[in-house]
């Protein structure tokens, strides 16, 4: 099977004051490259990288990766506009994919282990969404079907993955992520991240 992979990496990093949240370091790696990487590692197919805001000072990070990078310009019009965006990047070049997983970079505890679980999850059951639990909610890291790309490329605003994993949850498989609860959106979560992992971000 082919599996495209697509990470969210556009958003302005707000609530972090600016300061983008993908260049943010854990063990000795930003976690967009971490994130890049770790997608890479399950040669399950191509990847692709959604920018936006900070563009600049991120795409260095990304240097010598085989990925393809692609520009949202409506990045701020909310996550839908990215995971179309990503989306389109992938289905021009490959038509042939099996299905779409998508990442986002403030998990840093995602890890190739997991993901290549979600992948023999969907090889090995007849359900069209393979998505992580954690905080008693179902989100990202995601895998969805080819079939369901046409209800991605309809969503709008912030309507995200989360909205179709909820529509459609008959089709769901659930697969235990604890960890995925741990996402670094403010300072204050970076803060205590750090406290937790003994100050590996600085």
């Amino acid at each position: 099977m082919k599996i495209g992979t697509i990470i969210l990496a556009a958003g302005a990093s707000t609530r972090m004051g600016g300061e983008p949240k993908q260049l943010l370091h854990y063990k000795g790696q930003s976690l967009m490259r971490r994130i890049s990487e770790t997608a890479l590692a399950t040669q399950a197919g191509p990847v692709v990288v959604v920018l936006g805001a900070n563009r600049e000072r991120i795409v260095p990070e990304l240097a010598g990766l085989p990925l393809t990078l692609v520009d949202n310009a409506a990045w701020q019009t909310g996550m839908a506009s990215s995971l179309k965006t990503g989306l389109a990047a992938l289905y021009i070049t490959h038509k042939d994919i099996d299905a779409v997983m998508v990442l986002l970079t403030d998990q840093p505890l995602v890890s190739v282990g997991l993901l290549l679980h979600m992948l023999d999850t969907y090889v090995n059951n007849d359900k069209g969404i393979i998505a992580c639990r954690y905080d008693d909610q179902l989100g990202v890291p995601v895998l969805f079907d080819r079939n369901y790309i046409e209800q991605m490329l309809q969503l709008e605003g912030d309507k995200g993955a989360k909205w179709i994993i909820v529509k459609h949850r008959q089709d769901c498989i659930e697969v235990p992520f604890e960890a995925g609860a741990i996402d670094l959106d403010s300072k204050r979560d970076v803060e205590l991240f750090a406290q937790a992992q003994l100050g590996t971000i600085p």
